[in-house]
């Protein structure tokens, strides 16, 4: 009787009214606003050290991006450097130090270290450098190894002037893992000292390294053919997870599953992570090259690189920086063609090249590395001046970095990463005397206690000293 009364599209309607609404389905939620997910979760939390307004007299000045001021001065306050040449006032209260017959240089930047992750003590319970578990590791990051407390740190800066430097995973692996630039201070963690804004690099591997660590265990890849055949496949993942990504930020839906080792990768697909490749060889290097333009990625820096010098055309036609030694050679067969004007002839050429160390004794000398590859240099006639090889150890590096808008050079505004050198800094006799970081000093050879020591020096005994 009632269907009769209603009929039957009020009955539709009546049901309808005692169901609740269907919820949406994911495959339907609309594209992401904002970021997909954390690139960084373990951000900077670094906080220079107080400085004092500081004005340097009467010294020679490499500014890092190839030019000098002789019997000049520089200024810098609040962390920033504020202005340089023949003639700087004072503020009022400004610290004044007359550096007479000394040198003022950007700090040194290493773009290849392994302090923290291969720290001192040299012992197997702190080499932490190399996932040798998989060729394919880019889900580690070298910042999760990072020994803050390492005396390296402090030894880099007192004897070398290094205000900067990147930790980077070993090379056992074709993807060894992401890279970190720090800031050169002690801090309680890792993230204190990281240095803040800096991109991530991704370190990459070609050669002997890879083949021979796992070629031995009998997987793949035994071979150099093996290298590139599982760098492509990689790729390949990397660009499919990448597509999957980029659909759902258009489209919205379902979003993919995470995946940490491809989002480094699609980092670097996107231009937001910087390649650095531990290369020898100059053929290896043009297949590389050859192969980031086939995956639509870029090579940033190649390093160890001792045969840049053959391929240097091909270098600066691609943009690609050069890291290299001024004279090791010889050590397994793939560093055997080297020549010690390496770094000039590249330089030379116009192509992108700087110093680098990938030791910890090294790294407390790259002034010295630098004085030897351009004495080389000049005996073949490449006479580059002093100043134009600082940029072999500041703005070279700094670019390289992706951090040359904030230091590698002594320009107004930039990060007051600054040595005073109480010589010549291309002589063997010379030592840094005093250094700033952000425009604090850190270290000052005419006060003992002026000098950084890490908790755990300070907690060995007979060390309470500072000596």
């Amino acid at each position: 009787m009632l269907r009769k009364l209603l009929g039957g599209a009020a009955l539709l309607a009546l049901a309808a009214c005692g169901q609740a609404e269907k919820p949406k389905s994911a495959s339907s939620a609309p594209p992401p606003k904002g970021p997909l997910f954390a690139m960084d979760p373990y951000p900077s939390t670094y906080h220079s050290y107080p400085g004092v307004p500081t004005l340097v007299t009467n010294v020679t000045i490499y500014d890092g991006e190839g030019g000098r001021i002789d019997n000049g001065s520089i200024l810098f306050a609040d962390g920033k450097v504020v202005s340089l040449g023949a003639s700087v006032e004072a503020p009022a209260g400004a610290m004044v130090i007359d550096g007479r017959g000394k040198w003022v240089t950007p700090g040194v930047i290493d773009v290849h270290s392994h302090l923290g992750d291969y720290p001192s003590p040299q012992v197997q319970a702190l080499s932490d450098g190399n996932e040798m578990t998989s060729p394919v590791t880019p889900q580690v990051w070298a910042e999760h190894s990072v020994w803050p407390q390492d005396p390296g740190f402090s030894r880099a800066l007192v004897n070398g002037g290094v205000t900067t430097l990147q930790i980077l995973p070993g090379s056992a692996n074709l993807f060894g893992g992401r890279s970190v630039t720090l800031k050169n201070v002690y801090a309680r963690t890792m993230q204190g000292m990281k240095f803040p804004g800096a991109p991530y690099g991704l370190k990459m591997a070609c050669g002997e390294n890879p083949k021979r660590v796992y070629g031995s265990k009998n997987q793949p890849p035994g071979t150099r053919m093996g290298n590139v055949a599982t760098d492509r496949a990689t790729w390949l993942k990397a660009k499919d997870y990448m597509a999957k990504w980029d659909k759902y930020a258009e489209k919205g839906g379902e979003p993919p599953a995470r995946d940490i080792q491809m989002d480094t990768l699609m980092g670097v697909l996107k231009g937001e992570i910087l390649v650095h490749n531990h290369c020898y060889r100059a053929d290896e290097m043009a297949i590389v090259m050859d192969m980031a333009k086939e995956f639509g990625y870029k090579v940033t820096a190649f390093h160890h690189a001792v045969e840049s010098y053959k391929i240097a055309d091909l270098l600066k036609a691609n943009g690609v920086c050069s890291a290299v030694w001024a004279d090791w050679w010889g050590f397994k067969m793939e560093s055997y063609d080297a020549v010690n004007e390496n770094l000039p002839l590249l330089h030379k050429a116009g192509a992108c090249a700087m110093i680098h160390s990938d030791d910890a004794n090294g790294i407390q000398r790259l002034n010295q590395e630098v004085a030897k590859t351009l004495a080389d240099g000049r005996r073949i006639g490449i006479n580059v001046s002093d100043e134009e090889a600082w940029t072999w150890l500041a703005i070279g590096p700094a670019k390289a970095l992706g951090i040359a808008d904030k230091t590698g050079s002594l320009k107004p505004g930039k990060m007051a990463d600054i040595v005073l050198w109480n010589g010549n800094p291309l002589s063997v006799y010379t030592r840094p005397e005093k250094v700033w970081v952000d425009g604090a000093l850190l270290y000052d050879a005419n006060d003992p206690k002026r000098r950084p020591v890490s908790d755990f020096e300070l907690g060995q005994p007979g060390e309470g000293d500072v000596k």
